[in-house]
């Protein structure tokens, strides 16, 4: 493996100022910088805008060995360094989004925010990523052509748009085979799953209504391990919503960026007092889908150990209770998108301070700190909670979060010098 060479376009912000922050934008396999040209005009409003190719993609020179993704965020990185910037906010789309996972796990201090569209931690199968790397090298990029028109765009959008659509698939019949097929090979070893719980940089995922490659229900679940992250569907477009929607995807991700940039990407201004319709739980959603939905936030903000722990000791007498919190709790409330799950946490030690409720209070502590907050935000909220609750509430409440604090960080001391 060696990291791979780059090469990329910037943008001035349309401000005049040398040194306005930074976004920088990843493309999807097969595609190139163009990807993004009708966003970046949005973007170049405020900020200096960076988009790159993938090696043998458009103006990058072609891979003459293998590499890994996590080498590509290495690249990336070195982009930016030759540009003097400590940190920057980062969108990709697809292997694009995958780049920009690795720089949270591998490069989380230079990261102020990241917006993943149509990715994931794991994006297909090893198998498949394999197949298709020996099919590119059989028979070139052009043999993609049909596939590729069916898996990015909506069934109406070459209609729509033929310009666009035509111009990223001619762009596609330009592209190294090899460095096509290596980027494949990448892909198939891919996968950040175990690692999502432990990201603190501000992650909102974007899917395509129309997506079948990584569909939405993809990115809920890389939400729910992600902590504090917002997930957002956009309606009517497929697995490129830059290409398909500029106008919507600019619009987005200007209001993403400027929240991060005020320190409220895991915060209280992360979602619109009115949120898109596109982003509410389906009014047709079955009991067991809201069931399932509420298990995956549930052991997101609880963790496997807890919801393993009280599923196991479910009893006939309280098994309909269990379902009826699984499902309106964690499957109807927790997952609206009007309030992130840092406010959701607030809220909730505010309420169980308020009623007493001791024996509910450390867990939430805990998936509090899971959620993003702070042990310091804890301790304001359970200070500003005796305002209005009561200072015995309160001195209860103390008690538990140092209970909870000193249990964690024994365990913490435990397991590193438990010998290997």
């Amino acid at each position: 493996m060696s990291q791979p060479v780059i090469l990329c376009t910037i943008e001035p912000a349309a401000t005049g100022e040398v040194n306005a922050p930074l976004i920088v934008l990843g493309p999807s396999l097969g595609t190139t910088a163009d990807l993004w040209a009708s966003v970046a005009p949005t973007l170049a409003a405020t900020h200096r805008v960076l988009r790159f190719n993938l090696p043998g993609h458009g103006f990058s020179p072609r891979a003459t060995a293998s590499f890994t993704i996590e080498e590509l965020a290495d690249a990336v990185v070195g982009l930016v360094d030759s540009m003097g910037v400590d940190s920057f906010h980062y969108a990709g789309i697809s292997l694009g989004g995958a780049i920009g996972l690795a720089l949270a796990v591998n490069h989380p201090s230079r990261l102020t925010s990241l917006a993943m569209f149509c990715s994931g931690a794991k994006i297909g199968t090893n198998e498949a990523w394999t197949v298709r790397a020996a099919a590119v090298r059989a028979s070139g990029t052009p043999s993609l052509i049909a596939g590729s028109a069916a898996r990015w765009f909506a069934p109406d959008f070459l209609g729509r748009d033929p310009k666009a659509g035509s111009h990223a698939l001619d762009q596609l019949l330009d592209i190294d085979d090899e460095s096509y097929a290596l980027a494949c090979e990448a892909l198939a070893i891919f996968d950040q799953t175990d690692a999502l719980g432990g990201i603190r940089t501000s992650v909102l995922c974007v899917s395509g209504e129309l997506d079948t490659v990584t569909p939405t229900v993809q990115l809920q679940e890389l939400a729910a391990h992600i902590p504090g992250a917002r997930v957002v569907e956009i309606a009517g477009v497929a697995h490129l919503p830059a290409l398909e929607q500029p106008i919507e995807v600019g619009a987005l991700l200007g209001e993403w960026v400027a929240q991060a940039s005020a320190g409220l990407g895991r915060g209280g201004a992360t979602v619109p007092a009115a949120p898109r319709p596109a982003e509410l739980p389906s009014p047709d959603r079955t009991a067991a889908a809201a069931y399932d939905d509420g298990m995956l936030v549930r052991r997101a903000v609880l963790g496997d150990k807890h919801v393993d722990a009280a599923t196991a000791a479910i009893t006939p007498e309280t098994a309909v209770f269990q379902d009826f919190i699984t499902r309106y709790a964690w499957g109807e409330v927790w997952t609206r998108p009007g309030l992130d799950r840092r406010i959701r946490s607030f809220l909730t030690i505010a309420a169980l301070v308020t009623g007493g409720h001791e024996g509910e209070l450390a867990m939430h502590v805990r998936a509090a700190l899971t959620n993003g907050l702070s042990r310091a935000e804890i301790s304001e909220a359970i200070l500003h909670t005796a305002i209005y609750a009561g200072v015995p509430a309160a001195n209860a409440a103390f008690a538990v979060a140092r209970d909870t604090f000193a249990g964690l960080d024994t365990a913490a001391q435990d397991s590193t010098i438990r010998p290997s």
